[in-house]
């Protein structure tokens, strides 16, 4: 009682908290992508192997898993919008140190602190999304995740411009991103949401019921762009025989894809519903790899490439939505499960290709591919059934 009498007195969020959940996706997106040039840098000031850096990289995801099945319980207890300044604010701090580190334990604490917190922010602004998508009453979680690609773009693209054309150093560079998020923070810290998302902040969120297969389903979309992103490349150039100099161009088509149909996804959901762009987007997806296999030309190669971005972009933006309007667990658990899952996917993804491609060559393992979308299309469906949408 005392809790339905808390949440009738919260002021309802309004445009502010929506730009300020916007803000934070750019934050989040920005950040990650200002991280990866200077992996380049880190081993080299390090004088790491390939395996070895490999290893220290997957510090980052270990950090992430550790922090997200907890920070619905702190959003709970201390209101997404503390969460949200403390781990933004490390996240852009770690970020500068990172540019410099220069021993490797230090490097691996860091990666460590790195990963717990972005998997904080991840898990947090996702909460904070649902509250404010609900207090809308209009789709716009396909948005919000976009504007992690739009920070995602903006970020690397600045840092080729800082570090390639204006001649900056990667510390001068890195500094120069940590103080527009650090400004981009303090200008949109008062439109995040005070609290959390109800229920009593249960330390460690553990997926059940009707979560449980949306955490699968995020565990997929999440698996399939992993994989997408680390293994298109060596498809291009030993499947398909491509020079070496156009292997980022199937990962920049899916991106390109993913980015235009998530800042268009919440009109096309209002417009088709999100059982059709769901399901006829996992189909689209799934037919998208066939084309990788088959397809006989480069048009089609790539409009293969295209078909999975346009397919994947919304199904993870939809099912987060969805998390608001379930019972099985309350809101500040839910988001969580959903994330670890999804967070699993894109950490186990293309280690198993790897496995798979070895086994019985990337072909095959990008088949296995197609099957996966289409297990996941199937899983979507009992979720509309059971939940009656």
């Amino acid at each position: 009682m005392a809790e339905i009498l808390e949440k009738q007195a919260r002021p309802k969020p309004g445009v502010r908290e929506q730009w300020a959940v916007r803000a934070v996706f750019f934050l989040g997106g920005f950040g990650t992508a200002s991280w990866a040039p200077l992996v380049p840098y880190l081993k080299m000031r390090l004088g790491l192997a390939e395996d070895v850096l490999g290893l220290l990289l997957l510090c980052c995801g270990i950090g992430s898993l550790v922090t997200m099945p907890l920070s619905g319980a702190a959003a709970e207890r201390f209101g997404c919008r503390r969460v949200l300044t403390v781990a933004c604010t490390a996240f852009s701090l770690i970020l500068l140190g990172l540019s410099v580190v220069d021993t490797l334990p230090v490097a691996a604490g860091l990666l460590l602190i790195f990963g717990a917190f972005m998997g904080c922010i991840d898990t947090t602004i996702n909460i904070d999304a649902v509250m404010v998508e609900q207090a809308a009453g209009r789709r716009l979680m396909s948005g919000f995740h976009g504007l992690w690609s739009v920070g995602g773009f903006a970020g690397a693209g600045l840092f080729g411009i800082w570090v390639g054309k204006v001649g900056l150093t990667p510390l001068v560079s890195t500094g120069i991103a940590v103080g527009l998020m650090l400004v981009l923070l303090a200008l949109c810290r008062c439109g995040l949401l005070p609290y959390g998302g109800g229920g009593g902040g249960q330390l460690i969120a553990i997926p059940r019921g009707i979560v449980a297969f949306i955490g699968v389903i995020a565990g997929i979309a999440f698996l399939v762009e992993g994989a997408v992103m680390d293994w298109s490349g060596v498809f291009l150039t030993t499947v398909r025989n491509m020079d070496l100099a156009l292997a980022g161009t199937g990962f920049t088509i899916f991106s390109a894809a993913m980015l235009i149909m998530r800042l268009t996804g919440d009109a096309l959901v209002g417009r088709l519903g999100q059982k059709a762009v769901v399901l006829g987007g996992s189909a689209l997806a799934a037919t998208g790899f066939l084309l990788l296999i088959y397809a006989p030309n480069l048009p089609l190669l790539y409009a293969g490439f295209f078909a999975i971005g346009v397919g994947s972009a919304n199904v993870v933006p939809v099912f987060y939505s969805l998390l608001g309007r379930q019972d099985a667990m309350p809101l500040s658990t839910a988001v969580p499960a959903v994330s670890t899952l999804g967070y699993l996917g894109v950490l186990m993804g293309p280690a198993a290709i790897g496995f798979l491609a070895h086994a019985v060559g990337l072909e095959d393992a990008f088949f296995f591919l197609a099957m996966l979308v289409v297990v996941e299309m199937a899983i979507a469906g009992y979720v509309y059934r059971t939940m009656k949408v």
